[in-house]
């Protein structure tokens, strides 16, 4: 878990650094894997990666086995230039890092859950638990 400890760690605490509890990190996974968010949760964000052709890609973050790489032109192209741009300036970080281990340790069941990731305070609460068990 030495990766989720880095990518959550810096995360999370830029944005402790920052006093911004709901900053950045709230509105960037709001926007993508929150229920209410911009792109219809987790499910929303799966039926894009299956209409790109890469349903497996974003199956395997989802899944109990090794997560399949994507590169940030493939992301670019199932989210958009202006998402993926828009995670790196509030963020500092390489959505086609980000992304995946965000989903694998935010699905840990193997499956996405079928009443989704909760809102954006959910997502915040869960990725904050993530972080003390480690």
């Amino acid at each position: 878990m030495g990766l989720l400890d880095s990518v959550l760690g810096q995360v999370l605490g830029g944005i402790q650094q920052q006093q911004q509890p709901q900053g950045g990190l709230a509105e960037v996974l709001g926007g993508l894997l929150a229920d209410n968010g911009a792109h219809g949760g987790l499910g929303g964000l799966i039926s894009r990666f299956e209409q790109a052709g890469m349903g497996d890609v974003v199956g395997s973050w989802i899944g109990r086995g090794s997560n399949m790489p994507i590169s940030g032109g493939q992301l670019q192209d199932v989210l958009g230039p202006e998402v993926i741009q828009g995670i790196a300036q509030k963020l500092g970080m390489n959505a086609s890092t980000l992304l995946p281990t965000l989903i694998d340790h935010l699905t840990p069941n193997g499956q996405a859950p079928a009443q989704g990731l909760g809102s954006h305070d959910d997502l915040l609460s869960s990725l904050s638990g993530l972080l003390q068990k480690n």
